[in-house]
């Protein structure tokens, strides 16, 4: 079986979440035998179809443009069994890269007007490939695919033989959700395999890939602190992750949820500890975070048992955090205090820190 996946994210390897789920895809259909060819569409040139139905009327079945879309992609696709579209959700539906794409396959179609019922359609001029449809987007509802969905299954009817959505996908490669993601790409590898042996994706699988990541409410708190930083440091998303900048917490209830969403469990086997903050300035009051290799329990409450106390104005600790100063030097200086078990206080980047 002959595979053609099209990868519509603009973003390079590593940032794209589109392409981590398309790469497990792609993982599965090879472990099923199928010989997958992946295109990433922003390194090619497909220019936009211009009307203009010369494809269909002086040179049938070939486009005007002499592209990377008429010489190379476009005989890939209708020699394909299965064609993947993989394109990040933008403004509801597919992305421009990706609707070029499919609009310069009208030469699949011929002119000419048919009938089914009360439906009116093109009738093919030959073979054309099964479609899969994989997108994914930041809102933590799945119910935002709807319109892609709708589009996809009008467009392609009995030949759309799968459909992968994943939301909330930006949360999905933080450190505290290690084991859903997991899980998900599994499930997505699986249904790779699945679409080669059946032609379709079982719904225990696409329960699987549409699993609940977190809680929303908590996300939203996240995305809107980071998004904050953003602004304030004018900086592009790409900028704060390349310059290692990390988003500056504005209350003690935020700092709690991000260093409990920054948490390495995989680098805390055997730990159990637990790290009070008590903060004055602007923001006063305690944070308590109790660590093990299972995650991180939050508290916001004064004193209690503590293996590690750090002392700090709040301001002060959002700067060692945020890397706007430095820890040790902080710490010299008597900028803050730290009690108890230091071993702690030296790992804080180690256990807190990026995937």
């Amino acid at each position: 079986m002959k595979v053609l996946a099209l990868n519509a994210s603009p973003r390079i390897k590593g940032q794209s979440k589109t392409e981590i789920m398309l790469s497990s895809l792609v993982a599965g259909m090879e472990r099923a035998g199928a010989r997958v060819e992946v295109v990433s569409l922003r390194t090619k040139t497909v220019k936009n179809c211009i009307g203009c139905y010369t494809c269909w009327t002086k040179t049938p079945g070939r486009c005007i443009h002499r592209d990377d879309m008429a010489t190379e992609l476009f005989p890939a696709f209708i020699g394909s069994d299965i064609a993947v579209f993989a394109t990040p959700l933008y403004h509801f539906t597919m992305n421009a890269t990706m609707k070029a794409f499919i609009e310069r396959t009208l030469p699949v179609l011929e002119p000419f007007l048919q009938q089914k019922g009360e439906t009116t359609f093109h009738p093919l001029r030959g073979r054309h490939p099964a479609v899969v449809v994989l997108s994914v987007a930041g809102f933590p509802e799945q119910s935002v695919f709807s319109q892609l969905s709708s589009h996809m299954r009008f467009m392609y009817g009995k030949g759309l033989i799968g459909e992968i959505y994943r939301s909330a996908a930006e949360a999905m490669v933080l450190g505290p959700y290690g084991k859903v993601r997991a899980d998900i790409l599994d499930a997505v590898t699986t249904a790779g395999v699945e679409l080669v042996k059946t032609m379709r994706i079982d719904p225990a699988t696409v329960e699987r890939i549409t699993q609940p990541i977190g809680d929303k409410t908590v996300m939203a708190r996240a995305a809107n602190i980071f998004w904050r930083t953003c602004i304030r440091e004018k900086m592009t998303p790409e900028e704060m992750r390349a310059k290692g900048t990390v988003p500056r917490p504005e209350s003690i209830e935020d700092f709690c949820l991000l260093m409990k969403m920054a948490f390495r469990p995989d680098r805390a086997a055997g730990l159990k500890a637990i790290i009070r903050f008590d903060f004055t300035g602007e923001q006063e009051g305690a944070c308590s975070l109790s660590l093990s290799e299972h995650g991180v329990e939050e508290s916001v409450q004064p004193g209690g048992r503590a293996d590690l106390v750090v002392s700090a104005p709040f301001d002060v600790w959002m700067d060692i955090l945020t890397g706007k100063a430095d820890g040790q030097d902080a710490l010299t200086k008597g900028w803050y205090t730290a009690e108890g078990d230091l071993s702690l206080l030296v790992r804080m980047r180690e256990l807190f820190g990026p995937s």
